[in-house]
């Protein structure tokens, strides 16, 4: 990114910033939260999102569902606060957003004791097992939904969630984007301290202490409303495939 398109990229972020500390629980576009969560909607808002790492915890599983607390491979479900997650997906371009339709979304986090499924770490090995992972394949106006819980702790950084986005494989334009989402510390507080994640508990680190929070993080919370037991998270992501 040359200087001048840094400048002007870093000058949007700032106004839009400017217009979440104005709207209070209001989604990117202004909306308030419940309403858009209301009406499954979550306006464009043409901003490109930043890029962060895929982190050690991937696995293209290739697990296509929308409820992604079962483990296929013996039927449990994960415990936790139960979380719903909406993406909506746009392309960033000089006429606006527009709604990028077919793109494979995946999503993949720890649970409540900080653990990922199908991986082997010097705290756990989980090989075989496939709990809080999956993809959705995005509809027309660039949506998909997931039915997760809310994401625990482990080590060294602060509760989030994974994704990544992929185009047609088979496209000379394929594009893979990859990031993750955030939560409001304080909100954090008040879900940690509740079972089953209040066993571990709130020794973790907070978003300003993580070093990959630190860079982008802000422009990547997840804007969540209270929804039954649980939260209801909608975030748009926008993206420049050229």
């Amino acid at each position: 990114m040359n200087t001048n398109a840094a400048s002007d990229w870093f000058a949007r972020r700032r106004k839009l910033l400017a217009i979440m500390g104005a709207t209070g629980t209001s989604l990117l576009t202004g909306f308030p939260l419940r309403n858009a969560l209301a009406a499954n909607a979550v306006e464009p808002t043409c901003v490109a999102t930043p890029e962060q790492t895929e982190g050690p915890y991937f696995v293209d599983e290739r697990l296509q569902r929308s409820d992604i607390r079962r483990d296929p491979s013996d039927g449990s479900i994960k415990e936790g606060v139960p979380l719903t997650l909406q993406l909506v997906v746009s392309t960033v371009g000089a006429n606006g957003c527009k709604p990028l339709a077919g793109a494979i979304v995946d999503v993949w986090h720890c649970d409540a004791k900080g653990v990922y499924s199908d991986v082997s770490d010097p705290g756990f090995t989980t090989g075989g097992k496939k709990f809080l992972r999956g993809y959705q394949i995005t509809d027309a106006e660039g949506r998909v939904r997931f039915t997760t819980i809310y994401p625990g702790w482990y080590e060294g950084r602060t509760v989030h969630i994974h994704f990544k986005i992929r185009t047609d494989a088979a496209s000379a334009r394929a594009h893979e984007f990859t990031s993750q989402l955030y939560f409001d510390d304080a909100l954090n507080d008040k879900v940690l301290s509740r079972p089953p994640y209040a066993a571990r508990g709130l020794r973790r680190v907070r978003n300003e202490r993580d070093g990959i929070f630190r860079r982008g993080g802000r422009q990547l919370m997840l804007a969540v409303a209270e929804s039954g037991q649980g939260y209801s998270g909608a975030f748009h992501v926008g993206l420049k495939l050229a």
